[in-house]
């Protein structure tokens, strides 16, 4: 993506987002590129896609699971009652559908944003990495977590999805399948 048409999305989180998540976003951006950076990847596509990972955030819930099932995807119940990842699902949607975004990377990395998935690429890890190291995350081990971002990864997925099941389960909340499957797959190779 170029300058011009980040600009343009730039303008659009503008109306979409309250001023602190469209800080996160910028934040979220500007890490994505930095990891891009580091570890290989396309550091113009990885700060495209931060910026508008959040694209749907504040969307009501009932919006959001009407405009994906007009798109033709079926989800379980149980993904209908994880409404914190719908706006990852329903932003991908959106971003093809409104606003004409065509690069399937950037619309797989806002996909898959916040539950990870199996076999993650590139640019899926880095979003889901910068999302969750970005500047503006306070949380009490944040420093930790970034210092691990920039050694691998791989490691940083698996810390941040360890702690969405052990949160969830804490709280007996359901945990979203592809969270399992992309800790197991992951976790499977970092311990061989």
């Amino acid at each position: 993506m170029d300058t011009e048409r980040n600009a343009e999305f730039l303008e659009i989180l503008k109306t979409r987002l309250t001023p602190q998540r469209l800080y996160h976003s910028i934040c979220v951006a500007e890490q994505a590129k930095h990891l891009a950076e580091k570890f290989g990847g396309d550091s113009e596509k990885a700060y495209t896609a931060g910026l508008i990972h959040d694209i749907m955030r504040y969307e009501p819930v009932e919006k959001m699971l009407e405009l994906i099932e007009n798109d033709g995807q079926i989800l379980t119940d149980s993904e209908k009652n994880i409404t914190v990842t719908l706006h990852a699902i329903a932003g991908e949607i959106f971003l093809r559908k409104e606003l004409g975004v065509t690069d399937n990377e950037i619309l797989s990395a806002v996909r898959w944003h916040t539950t990870g998935k199996e076999d993650m690429s590139l640019l899926e890890k880095i979003i889901y990495v910068a999302d969750l190291t970005s500047e503006d995350r306070e949380y009490p081990d944040i420093l930790e977590v970034r210092a691990v971002a920039e050694e691998s990864l791989d490691k940083t997925c698996l810390r941040g999805l360890s702690f969405t099941i052990e949160d969830n389960a804490k709280k007996c909340r359901p945990i979203h399948i592809d969270t399992v499957n992309a800790f197991n797959y992951l976790a499977e190779r970092i311990i061989k």
